[in-house]
Order: structure tokens, then sequence, then C-alpha cells
């Protein structure tokens, strides 16, 4: 995979600080914007990359054949649409895009130029979570369902003090259920799939959620899912059944060791998350995938993908939280 950046910000850095643990990846272009130019160049030298541009379409016309999108989220869907439009495989940061209509494009386009598209959401690929998955069975019937991801915001302080940055800019597709909201609802789609009905009862401030409660009803059980910027509390994941419960004590986008506790007394504790990063198990995925062909494979995802989209829009709208032109468009 010869890989082009949209993004120089953290999560970018993040993953340029793992990327050679990645077998088969190189980084070879950085996009930037000019004021970020001098800086980005001294980024490039420190990981050793040969391109650095300042517009898009140079990115795109560059030897790359995938585009990794981190930018803020409301440019999510235009910069993956034109990467696709110039038949690039794209990764894109979470959140997907910042509607279902976006996200339902985007899908079509990927399929229609037989093209990879992944949403880069950690979750779905840590060992820890395929195995959750593998244990729901020895929980008996799922009754309910708990996940808490409240992680205090620097950025809220200046929320409060008047100035609106992207994470809780209703036109930058910011806040909570965005966020970190969206990990959680990733994490119960992909264990329990679709729910037959959900809502979503935000904290609202100057028109964007800096915190909510996102309730998931299945035919047989409950969930809560809470993500908040504008308070902490320790991460807590249970899932309850009449035989036993599962407890997880770190946020989903980690998903390390949990504990499977039986009513017997029994209990057994897991972590088969062995790499030093969250992120080297979803890009060694997509690697491959892009490698052996497996377009049925990355598809698959992307329908999980549409699905938390879909969950993400219509709760966030019930909710009165419209993003940049939505009214209008949806």
């Amino acid at each position: 995979m010869k890989l082009g950046i949209a993004g120089t910000g953290m999560i970018a850095r993040d993953f340029l600080s793992i990327q050679e643990q990645i077998p088969g990846i190189s980084v070879c272009a950085l996009l930037t914007t000019k004021k970020s130019e001098v800086s980005t160049r001294e980024l490039a030298d420190q990981y050793g990359i040969e391109l650095v541009f300042t517009q898009y379409d140079q990115l795109l016309k560059s030897c790359v054949d995938t585009i990794y999108v981190a930018l803020p989220n409301h440019l999510h869907f235009k910069f993956a649409r034109e990467a696709l439009e110039a038949g690039k495989h794209v990764i894109v940061e979470k959140p997907f895009t910042s509607n279902e209509r976006e996200a339902n494009i985007l899908c079509n386009l990927a399929r229609e130029k037989k093209l990879f598209l992944f949403e880069a959401v950690t979750t779905l690929y840590l060992p820890n979570f395929k195995r959750i998955k593998d244990s729901l069975s020895k929980l008996g019937d799922i009754k309910i369902v708990q996940c808490n991801f409240s992680q205090y915001s620097s950025r809220y302080d200046s929320f409060k003090q008047g100035q609106v940055l992207p994470a809780f800019d209703p036109g930058s597709s910011g806040g909570a259920l965005m966020d970190i909201n969206i990990y959680n609802l990733h994490y119960v789609v992909g264990l329990f799939g679709e729910p037959e009905r959900f809502a979503y009862y935000p904290n609202i401030e100057r028109g964007i959620d800096t915190s909510g409660i996102l309730i998931l009803n299945y035919k047989n059980f409950q969930c809560s899912l809470t993500g908040a910027k504008d308070c902490t509390s320790p991460p807590v994941y249970k899932i309850q059944g009449d035989k036993g419960y599962l407890i997880q004590e770190t946020t989903a986008n980690v998903c390390e060791a949990f504990t499977l506790m039986s009513h017997d007394g029994t209990s057994m504790t897991v972590n088969d998350n062995h790499e030093n990063h969250r992120m080297i198990y979803e890009f060694i995925e997509f690697q491959k995938m892009i490698q052996n062909n497996q377009l049925e494979s990355c598809y698959e995802i992307l329908n999980h993908t549409l699905l938390v989209s879909k969950i993400q829009t219509r709760a966030r709208l019930k909710a009165g939280i419209y993003f940049q032109d939505e009214a209008e468009n949806l």
C-alpha cells in the first residue's frame, strides 16, 4: 500500500508513530495547508516521507494508491469522494461521514468503481473485541448492556468561554455522539446488530451535544451508551445475561482486558491484545484486504458502517442536533 495522508493532526501523527510496524504499508505523501507547510516538512523528514503537498489534487495525481483521510469530521465526505473519483482506495477516520446520506453516496461509489473503502474505527479489529463476540454465548440470554466512555475535553474549557473549536462546532460535525460515543455504538452494533428502536438524550449547549445517552432497544434486552466530553467517569462496559456477566474497564477504542463472571462464582480474565498500539490491528487488516483483493470482506464491513451511520444520524436529528446544511439536504 502506497499511502498518502490527508491531514497532519493528532490522529495522523499517532499513526505515523507506528506505521513502520505494519508490513506492506509505505507512507509516501502528506497533505497539509500552506500555513502548516514548514512544520509538515519537518514531520515528513522525521519519518522519511518524500512528498508534501498543499493542494489535494496534487496528492491525488501522485504515486499513492490509498488515501487516509485524517481531517476534521465535516471534511471526511468531500475528501473521500474526491479520492474515490480519482480511483484511489480510501481509509476514512471515524466518524465515517456526517450523516447517512453521505455514507451511502461513498459506499455506492466505492462499489461502482470496485475500490476499497474503510472506516478507521479501531474497535472492530481488536482481538479482544472479537473474543467478546465469541464469548457472548457464555452469558446466556442477554438482558442489560451498559457502555460509558466519558472523557473531559480540554476544549470544553474554551467552549465555555465562547471559543468554538471543531470538537464542539455543529458546522464541523462535532459533539459527543460523533467523537466518543460513536465508539460505543460501533461496539454494540458490532456485537448485536441492528436494534429495533433507538433514541438519543443529549445535554445540548449552543446547538451541540456536550454529552448524552443513546438508548438502543433490542428485542429481548436494553442497552445504554453514555458518551461525555463535559465530565469524566471511569470507563465501564457491562454485558449482563441470565448466566453471568462480562465487565470491561477500558474504553471501546482500546478494548483491553475483560472478565467473564458466571453465576457459580467462576471467572476468567481475557486479554488477547498484544500489539503496543490500538491502530496497528486495523491497518494490518486494511493492508491484507487490499493486497488480497478481498472486496467482499471490505463491503461486508461497510454494511456495518452504514448501519452505525444510520443510527447516529437518525438519533441525532430526532434529538434536534443539526449540522451544516442538513436541514435542507436530508
